[in-house]
Order: structure tokens, then C-alpha cells, then sequence
């Protein structure tokens, strides 16, 4: 599907808590400004931080998985990921409705930006320099799968 080779950026929603200060903003594309870059009014501190980047080597449609390189603000998330990820893998009663608000969280803390721009929903897991995910153009809503392991 053309996919591999990709690099997707993961980088904090704009409004999103948890911004810690001066990390490097950026523009999803070149041409591209955070609103209030130019003038430095208006600008959230810390909207758009680099979480980091996928570079896509995998594609087994709907997933694809690459190689995760850590951005300067990924230790504001690093802990969400890794709790997402242990209630995904537990196999008991009851801890679904945990992972759906571990995932809300990530949800608003963080957005997904494909080459073509920002996506309006989507499933990120990240374990150490891998990630998966699956996206759409309109939010995903309920009813998530965690899906497969990366």
C-alpha cells in the first residue's frame, strides 16, 4: 500500500496538560506554523511537542508498525504508553474499562501526524524503538480493539 518508508510524527495535542516548558514545536509539514509562531502570541507552551517519529516498515493493513525514535518531549508520555500497553495485555475481568480511560488519556494528550497531516483517530501503542498503530480519518470513537502485539 506504499506505507513503508513513512515517517509519521507523534507529537502532544494542542491544549493538551503535561507541557513542561520549552521543547521544540515544528510544523507537521514545511510551510506549516503552530498558531502564534511567528509573532509568539497566542502559542500554547509546548503545543505540538515532539513525542517522536515512526519510520513505517511494516504493513499489514489496517496496522502498521515501524521503528519509534523517542522525541525531547516523549518523557511527558513514556509512562502513559507503558500502562496502556500492560492493560492491554492482561487477561482479567474488569480491566477493559481501565484501558478505555488509560487510552482517553493519550487520546487528548496526544495526536498522530501522517505525512498528508494530522489524523482524526487512531490506536498508538509504543514499546521501547517499536510502534503499532491503526488510523482513520474520523475519530475511532468506543469499541476499540487493542489489537495486535507489535
Amino acid at each position: 500500500m506504499g506505507f513503508e518508508g513513512e515517517v509519521w510524527r507523534v507529537r502532544r495535542a494542542p491544549g493538551a496538560s503535561g507541557d513542561t516548558g520549552t521543547t521544540r514545536g515544528g510544523a507537521e509539514r514545511a510551510g506549516e506554523e503552530e498558531p502564534g509562531a511567528a509573532s509568539g502570541a497566542g502559542a500554547e507552551p509546548g503545543a505540538g511537542a515532539e513525542f517522536g517519529e515512526i519510520r513505517i516498515d511494516d504493513a499489514d493493513f489496517p496496522w502498521l508498525s515501524g521503528r519509534f525514535e523517542a522525541g525531547p518531549a516523549y518523557g511527558d508520555v513514556r509512562d502513559l504508553f507503558a500502562r496502556e500497553l500492560a492493560l492491554a495485555e492482561r487477561d482479567d475481568a474488569g480491566h477493559w474499562e481501565e484501558w478505555e480511560a488509560v487510552y482517553g488519556e493519550i487520546e487528548r494528550r496526544v495526536r498522530l501526524v501522517s505525512p498528508d497531516g494530522p489524523v482524526a483517530g487512531f490506536l498508538l501503542h509504543i514499546r521501547g524503538d517499536r510502534a503499532w498503530f491503526r488510523w482513520s480519518d474520523e475519530p475511532l470513537g468506543g469499541g476499540r480493539e487493542p489489537g495486535p502485539e507489535g
